[in-house]
């Protein structure tokens, strides 16, 4: 099924996204055609849908709560177009220290790792939300008790305020010493 929108990305645009999310063009056409792949209408536009159909994410227990995270942007509404599409994926790239691009900061990682947990966007985690999400994961492989005991652990270990609640400060306090960077990170091929 070939879609007529591979051929538009101008060489423009191509270098107007490398410098917004640090990609190489050659990263960027092989993104594109992925992306017009998935883009089964042929609108220039993906759907929640549409990001469902990818089977990594289909089986993933999280499949959900990533694909929302496409749809974080306000302006987003039900659609995502390519660039948004982008911005979303450059949080995965591996940090390179030479080069500076706040997409894929470690910051940036924590940030979306923080907002697979909070389920309520209140931007705090409360010991329901990690129950939730420690059950995407697990499912019924964990008993409820050992998940409850888990999740109270967590929230006691990381809840510096006292209120029961995992800010995210206190979540990137939390993981600190954990290599977000490239536990968060997915090689692109070129």
């Amino acid at each position: 099924m070939g879609n007529r929108s591979s051929l538009l990305l101008r060489e423009e645009e191509i270098a107007e996204i490398q410098a917004e999310t640090g990609f190489t063009p050659n990263q960027i056409e092989r993104l594109y055609s992925r992306f017009t792949f998935l883009d089964r209408g042929d609108c220039g536009t993906l759907s929640r849908a549409d990001f469902l159909r990818i089977p990594e994410l289909a089986i993933n227990p999280l499949g959900e709560r990533i694909v929302q995270a496409f749809f974080k942007d306000e302006t987003a509404g039900d659609r995502v177009n390519f660039r948004q599409f982008m911005a979303v994926l450059a949080c995965f790239r591996p940090i390179k220290h030479t080069t500076d691009n706040p997409l894929n900061s470690r910051e940036n990682k924590l940030k979306f790792a923080f907002k697979m947990y909070d389920l309520d966007n209140d931007d705090m985690i409360s010991r329901d939300e990690l129950l939730a999400v420690l059950h995407m994961m697990v499912g019924a492989n964990i008993s409820e008790e050992q998940l409850t005991s888990i999740a109270e652990r967590t929230i006691l270990e990381a809840d510096i305020s006292g209120n029961q609640k995992i800010s995210f400060e206190e979540f990137c306090k939390a993981l600190e010493r954990t290599d977000v960077e490239q536990k968060m990170s997915i090689r692109f091929l070129n």
